[in-house]
Order: structure tokens, then sequence, then C-alpha cells
């Protein structure tokens, strides 16, 4: 089973990100309301696959996108993000990102982003 890691500020994001993902047939192994708690987690659980917020407190999600793939270059990363927010997502991408999805999320959406994101 893919293992997933689950990164937003927002407690309410995280958990219908894990319902869609688990009902996906995803296992989520660990969530992180920050990039910097992002990091150790993922250091901690090397998952399969990292969802990340790109607006969040502490650390951004593009700082941490950038350190974990400093640590792990072939870390498969797929950014959130909110409308609105296209220029961070380019920067993103640029940076290594495998994908994104918007909020409000999209079951198809997100199996589609997870999807391509794993097969890189």
């Amino acid at each position: 089973m893919t293992k997933l890691l689950i990164t937003d500020d927002a407690a309410f994001m995280r958990m219908t990100l894990k319902n869609m993902v688990t009902a996906a047939g995803y296992e989520v192994v660990a969530e992180a309301e920050n990039g910097a708690q992002a990091i150790e987690l993922y250091n901690e659980h090397q998952p399969d696959l990292v969802t990340m917020d790109i607006t969040m407190p502490e650390m951004n999600g593009i700082e941490a996108l950038e350190k974990i793939k400093e640590t792990d270059p072939s870390a498969k990363i797929v950014m959130c993000s909110a409308m609105g927010q296209q220029n961070m997502v380019v920067d993103a991408i640029q940076k290594g990102a495998a994908d994104f999805i918007v909020k409000p999320f999209d079951e198809n959406r997100i199996k589609e982003a997870l999807d391509k994101a794993l097969s890189r």
C-alpha cells in the first residue's frame, strides 16, 4: 500500500484529504501542520508520497519542498494550493513538485495527481 504524508496547517483540510486518499486505497502514515514538521516526519516515515500545502506558518510548503528534495531528490511531492496561488504553484513545479491539486479538493483530481506523481 502506498504510504502518504499529508501536510496542511488546517486540521479540517488534513482530515478531508485523509478521508479521500484512504478511500482511494492509500495509507496515511503521518500528518504535519507546517513545513518544518513535514521535513521531520518525512525523514522519520519515508513516505512514498507527500501532499504539501503551500501557505503555512513557520515554514511554507515551497521551503519544505526544497529541503526535502535536498535530502531526497527522488521525493514525490504534490502541492496543494488555494485558487489565486498559480505563481506559487509554478515556482513549486520548477523546484521539483510532481503535480498540484487545488482547494477545494476534488476526489478524481486528487487520485489523478497522486497516480501521476507515483508514476514518475
